[in-house]
């Protein structure tokens, strides 16, 4: 179980995609626990809120049917949140960036079907050059 990094969601492979897809609404479900995503209920519920909102806007951008967000919406009831912003700021830093990138990395060199050569170059112009920036 694994939220990857923000920044990282456009470049996802679909699976990754539809992946974090399954693990939020199980969180939105049963609240899970995992070593990977504690941090999370570290920080306001609204930074979740936010962090599914860019994953959203990318499914939908990428065509992707989402049959119920019956879910979500319970889970986030009480959430007033009309700014959205950087979630887990703290968190997704350049360290744990680092971490995703070279994660997808395995899987691209291991051949995941659906992690064409093109998307993962993208993501490698767009992951060193937040590595070139400045801390």
């Amino acid at each position: 179980m694994r939220l990857w990094h923000v920044d990282l969601i456009p470049y996802l492979p679909k699976s990754q995609l539809l992946a974090q897809w399954r693990e939020l609404n199980s969180i939105y479900v049963k609240e899970d626990k995992h070593i990977l995503i504690n941090y999370i209920y570290e920080y306001p519920k609204e930074d979740l809120y936010c962090y599914t909102q860019v994953v959203l806007e990318e499914m939908i951008h990428r065509q992707i049917n989402i049959r119920t967000k019956d879910k979500m919406a319970n889970y986030f009831k009480d959430i007033k949140c009309t700014e959205i912003y950087i979630p887990y700021e703290n968190h997704h830093n350049q360290q744990y960036l680092t971490i995703c990138y070279y994660n997808l990395l395995e899987k691209f060199i291991r051949g995941q079907k659906d992690f064409p050569a093109e998307l993962f170059e993208r993501l490698t112009n767009f992951y060193q050059s937040k590595k070139e920036q400045p801390k």
